[in-house]
């Protein structure tokens, strides 16, 4: 297969696995809600206020707990393992093409070389 097939592939691949197994998750809840404004573009002039009085930073303070951080990356995982259990069925097959047009419309993806070194600096721990 030439490599620019492969990668065409990988990258539709990738954008409609984002969206039905990510995107379409526990992720919308946490995403929903008022966004605070900022003048200053970098968030550093948006405060939260605690039930305790204090004030933290919104560059600084947890947007997600871990209960919730849990949940979602059970959500994940259980998507993505059934999406590659049911790959091949044609009915889940349908269901992935009806999608598809959606997810075409976002960016392509670029392979994440901070990803690639983290991998990398596991396997080299993990042999040490």
């Amino acid at each position: 297969m030439k490599v620019e097939h492969e990668e065409r592939i990988a990258a539709n691949l990738a954008k409609i696995m984002a969206m039905i197994c990510i995107r379409n998750t526990r992720l919308e809840d946490l995403h929903a809600g008022v966004q605070p404004v900022t003048r200053t573009g970098d968030y550093s002039d948006v405060n939260v206020i605690d039930a305790t009085g204090q004030t933290i930073p919104w560059r600084t303070v947890s947007h997600i707990d871990d209960a919730q951080m849990a949940d979602l990356m059970r959500d994940i995982v259980n998507r993505l393992f059934t999406f590659h259990m049911r790959r091949d069925d044609p009915s889940f097959r349908d269901h992935i093409d009806r999608w598809m047009t959606a997810s075409n419309k976002w960016d392509n993806p670029v392979l994440d070389t901070a990803f690639l070194d983290a991998v990398a600096e596991l396997g080299a721990a993990r042999k040490a």
